[in-house]
């Protein structure tokens, strides 16, 4: 018996080839001459899917009907069709755990980045503005006392919350459940924004989830309030949010992620109280190799005993 088939539509992390390298034959489809004359050749031969981003849906599946799993590059996989995958029995996999604290300490450093305007203070003594016209004004926030509302209560809510209490911030959280944890629960997302100035938002894409920060919840956060988000774009409206810094509606927004990125908003890259990263969470070599060998353990597991290491929740059972 030969060697099982994966399918690789887009270049990923060095070391999910290096990883995969001897264990499985993987197709390289971008580097094929005619990809759809590959997968059509060889579309019941690809049992698994490595994916750094790719759209994997029900169309996508139609080609390669002998797939029965997906591992998937990251925690999250909104661009990943995971019930229809389930549907007909492919196992989708992420990685979690190992960019958890990365991502918290990079949501740390937003908070403090937007609360402080340390970006623009920065920029403003690289334009020669200290010298020739003193001291960078005073912020009008400050990390002391802000009250932390986290979206989003999963292992990265928590590592943000495991950070943020000893800079003295109170914590308040909204999830789909309850949790056993000593922070207040409040179980309506606008309830959670009339009662803190912080928002924290670390909660999966997805439809379910499409802008559910919305106007509404901007205006409940208030003047002082600051919104930040680690998660995806697309929880976020973003005009709205545009709207909300631009009338003082809130004060200031961090954001490492974008509803289409890489393109951002104009009118956010021209808002002064906007803070923006070009989604580098979890962006370091350590992290970003641990989660290709993630990938592929996940890969290496389902070859050798049929079961994934990850399953994301869609897929448990399978």
């Amino acid at each position: 018996m030969g060697q099982p088939v994966v399918l690789m539509p887009k270049p990923m992390h060095a070391a999910v080839a290096e990883g995969l390298s001897g264990h499985c034959e993987l197709i390289r489809l971008w580097e094929e001459s005619d990809p759809d004359a590959v997968l059509a050749a060889r579309r019941d031969e690809i049992v698994a899917v490595a994916t750094g981003g790719t759209t994997i849906d029900d169309a996508f599946l139609d080609r390669i009907p002998a797939a029965r799993i997906v591992a998937s590059f990251g925690v999250g996989y909104d661009h990943i069709d995971a019930a229809a995958a389930a549907r007909r029995g492919v196992v989708v996999t992420n990685t979690p755990g190992v960019l958890d604290d990365e991502v918290a300490d990079t949501a740390l450093g937003l908070l403090l980045m937007t609360v402080r305007e340390l970006p623009q203070a920065e920029r403003y003594l690289r334009a020669g503005k200290w010298q020739q016209d003193g001291a960078y004004p005073l912020t009008k926030a400050t990390m002391q006392g802000r009250r932390l509302g986290i979206l989003g209560l999963g292992r990265i809510g928590q590592a943000i919350a495991d950070r943020v209490t000893p800079f003295g911030l109170s914590v308040a959280y909204h999830n789909r459940s309850q949790k056993d944890v000593d922070y207040p629960y409040y179980p309506t997302l606008l309830e959670l924004a009339r009662d803190v100035d912080t928002l924290m938002v670390v909660i999966p894409g997805g439809d379910s989830t499409r802008h559910l920060v919305n106007a509404e919840i901007l205006e409940a956060l208030g003047p002082d309030g600051i919104l930040i988000n680690v998660a995806r774009g697309s929880v976020v409206d973003e005009q709205a949010l545009v709207d909300a810094l631009r009338s003082g509606t809130i004060a200031a927004a961090g954001l490492d992620v974008f509803e289409h990125e890489p393109k951002v908003h104009p009118d956010l890259l021209t808002l002064p109280n906007a803070v923006l990263l070009p989604h580098v969470g979890s962006a370091t070599i350590p992290t970003r190799t641990a989660m290709g060998n993630l990938v592929v353990e996940n890969l290496l597991n389902w070859f050798a005993y049929g079961t994934a290491l990850t399953p994301v929740p869609e897929s448990q059972g399978l």
